[in-house]
C-alpha cells in the first residue's frame, strides 16, 4: 500500500534554492554531533534512542552524498553506528557496522584502525563472545602504540580500558 505513494510531483524537477553540497556537508557534521550528544546523555528516553539511531544513519547518508567523502569519513560514520547500536544493546547491528568501519579503516592511520577494532570488541562483548572480544581488544591495543597524537591515544586507551573492565579483563 505504501508503495503507491509517490514524491510530490511539484518537487520532482525542481532544483533546491540552496547549495546541496553545502547542505550535505553541514548535515553530515550536524547529525554526527547530535548523535554524540545523545550518546553522552545517560538519561535518554526511548524517543531519544530512536532519534540517536536515526541521526547516526542520517550522518552516514549525508557523508555518502558528498563528492569529497573518503574512506576515513566512512570509517567514522560506520564506527558511530556501531557505537549507537552497542549502546542500544543490539550486538548484531553493532557488529555489522563495526565490520564496515574496519573495511574502510584498513588503509587509515592507527587511530582509525584502532577504533574499528574497538567497535568490534564492544560488539563481541555484547554478544558474550569473550574470544572475539579479547582478539579485537588485542588488535586495537596494537594500534594504540602506533597512534602519534597524544590526545587520540589517550582517548582510545580509555575506551579500550572501559571494554576490558566491562568484561573483566586485566589489561
Amino acid at each position: 500500500m505504501l508503495g503507491a505513494y509517490k514524491v510530490c510531483p511539484a518537487f520532482m524537477n525542481t532544483a533546491p534554492s540552496f547549495d546541496l553540497a553545502t547542505a550535505h556537508r553541514y548535515l553530515a557534521a550536524f547529525c554526527f554531533n547530535q548523535t554524540w550528544g545523545h550518546l553522552e546523555n545517560a538519561d535518554r528516553s526511548a524517543a531519544d534512542n530512536e532519534e540517536m539511531r536515526a541521526l547516526a544513519h542520517a550522518s552516514l547518508w549525508h557523508w555518502q552524498q558528498r563528492k569529497d567523502c573518503t574512506s576515513r569519513n566512512l570509517t567514522i560514520a560506520f564506527w558511530l553506528l556501531s557505537r549507537v547500536y552497542a549502546v542500544l544493546l543490539r550486538p548484531t547491528d553493532a557488529s555489522e557496522y563495526g565490520f564496515l568501519a574496519l573495511k574502510f579503516a584498513e588503509r587509515e592511520p592507527a587511530y582509525f584502525l584502532g577504533y574499528a577494532y574497538e567497535a568490534l570488541a564492544r560488539a563481541a562483548a555484547l554478544h558474550g563472545d569473550r574470544v572475539a572480544t579479547e582478539r579485537n581488544l588485542a588488535l586495537a591495543w596494537e594500534q594504540v602504540a602506533l597512534v602519534r597524537d597524544d590526545e587520540g591515544r589517550t582517548r582510545l586507551r580509555a575506551d579500550l580500558d572501559e571494554i576490558g573492565t566491562q568484561v573483566g579483563l586485566k589489561i
